[in-house]
């Protein structure tokens, strides 16, 4: 199976060009399997949405189901995190978590907060 990214190339695990494989799109990218939130890479994820998820450096697909409506360049949960949990995101420490978030739901200012002040 083989995977579009959101500009059209493919790229993922079995990506071998086969035209008899069903393509699947890259919904959201993270660079490090220790990142616990993704980027939405396309337009328009729906709640109760399958999401494929690309992990950049180990090449991987994972797939998480949305509870809640993404918009694009937004986070997705990618576990679920308690009040205080770090939030990782393309390998770097972004913050905090201010509200418990689940696995699939919008992860952004209303949950999570900077650890800088």
């Amino acid at each position: 199976m083989s995977y579009t990214a959101a500009g059209g190339s493919q790229t993922g695990s079995g990506a071998s060009g086969n035209p008899s494989q069903e393509r699947r799109t890259i919904h959201i990218v993270l660079h490090e399997a220790k990142d616990t939130v993704g980027v939405a890479v396309v337009e328009g994820i729906k709640a109760g949405t399958q999401l494929n998820a690309w992990i950049m450096d180990d090449d991987e697909v994972i797939t998480v189901s949305a509870k809640q409506d993404i918009p694009i360049g937004h986070k997705v949960a990618l576990k679920d995190m308690a009040v205080g949990d770090t939030v990782y995101k393309y390998g770097v420490d972004i913050g905090k978590v201010v509200q418990p978030i689940k696995t699939g739901e919008h992860a952004h200012v209303h949950n999570i907060k900077t650890k800088r002040w």
